[in-house]
């Protein structure tokens, strides 16, 4: 039984997906890699830091530190960082809020 879940070393079983379902995770590599892309309508720098809020907001602490790593390469401040997550804190309490409004609904309705 392990003491903790989130472990840097299962990142190194990510190449059993290649074995165990390689052309869906092949699909996925390619997907992925698209966040880094240039030339696109969104500048790297921005890509990476509506990474590093879906990140926060997905609560995936390998993708939080890959993005932030390359947010602050493709020229973040920390303070973009600190924006990046606020707003992904904001959006999740809102989704909380409006569900809020759902569950009246529910409740009238039952």
């Amino acid at each position: 039984m392990t003491t903790h879940y989130h472990s840097p070393e299962d990142l190194d079983r990510l190449s059993e997906y290649k074995e165990l379902a390689g052309p869906e995770f092949a699909a996925y590599a390619k997907f992925d890699g698209s966040i880094g892309r240039e030339g696109g309508a969104i500048d790297l720098l921005n890509r990476e830091l509506i990474a590093v809020g879906v990140a926060i907001s997905s609560q995936c602490p390998y993708c939080i530190q890959v993005h932030v790593t390359q947010a602050k390469k493709a020229g973040a401040t920390k303070a973009q960082v600190a924006e990046a997550s606020m707003i992904a804190a904001a959006l999740g309490a809102g989704a909380a809020v409006t569900h809020g409004t759902m569950a009246f609904r529910l409740y009238d309705e039952a």
